[in-house]
């Protein structure tokens, strides 16, 4: 199996619709252990969702903003496995006042917030477990992206937040890499989670996708994210680090909507 033996800390799951939480299910029958985080009001919804994956995972408490649990969660898995070979940054969160239309509006102190949380914790949690990383073989970090390259509605500050992101990637990618870690992303289509739908104005999305992408998108089935992020995690993509993997049904690479009908062949 894929993922045969392999350790995995997986955060973000709090419902069956998250992201992460199909990640987990991929995971687990390719054969991976995982530990799942969460913390908070979101605890309890995480611990309802490791319910349905089979085995049940255990879920540790990880709020990604404090040092202090990233160091607590690092000595659990230090004690319970003593090397991790893989991570799903699963994290993003914005203040209402820096999504829906609001950016020029939106204060610093929400703003702050939402870079902390979306886009600093990804080098926290790469910072905090890198001598665990460090101890597998062929380790590697994978987090969970929107394509930051155009502005999109109602999307503002958490676009800036995943453009600080994606350049992250980058250098988390370089400082790690000498110890053998490696650290992409994956840039998702937009899907019917919790999250998207915390977003004023995602139902437009759907159009855009509907118009664009050649090879289709169901915002309904994370299946097919999951499953390119449980590749990258897995031992089938040596030599790929600082990348960002779109899995957008092509929507990153075409300008314009597609025609009703694709032409005939010769």
């Amino acid at each position: 199996m894929l993922l045969d033996g392999k350790r995995l800390l997986i955060t973000g799951v709090l419902d069956p619709r998250s992201i992460a939480f199909s990640v987990a299910k991929v995971a687990q029958e390719q054969g991976a252990e995982v530990v799942l985080t969460g913390f908070g009001r979101g605890m309890k919804l995480t611990k309802r969702s490791a319910g349905r994956l089979s085995p049940t995972p255990d879920v540790l408490e990880l709020d990604a903003t404090k040092d202090e649990d990233i160091a607590a969660v690092a000595a659990d898995l230090a004690d319970r496995w003593g090397a991790i070979d893989g991570i799903l940054h699963a994290i993003g969160f914005a203040p209402a006042s820096c999504l829906g239309g609001g950016f020029l509006d939106a204060p610093w102190e929400d703003v702050g917030t939402a870079l902390h949380v979306s886009t600093y914790s990804y080098v926290a949690l790469g910072r905090g477990f890198a001598d665990l990383l460090a101890a597998a073989d062929n380790p590697a970090i994978v987090g969970l992206d929107f394509d930051a390259q155009v502005a999109w509605p109602g999307y503002d500050w958490m676009g800036v937040a995943k453009a600080g992101l994606e350049s992250a990637n980058r250098y988390l990618a370089r400082d790690l890499g000498p110890r053998g870690v490696r650290v992409n992303l994956v840039a998702a289509g937009p899907l019917n989670t919790m999250a998207a739908r915390s977003i004023d104005g995602f139902s437009g999305f759907e159009g855009v996708w509907d118009e664009r992408a050649p090879l289709g998108w169901d915002l309904s089935d994370p299946t097919p994210v999951a499953k390119s992020v449980c590749s990258l995690l897995s031992d089938w993509t040596p030599g790929i680090t600082g990348e960002i993997i779109h899995v957008d049904g092509g929507v990153h690479a075409i300008g314009a909507g597609m025609p009703a009908e694709a032409p005939a062949a010769d």
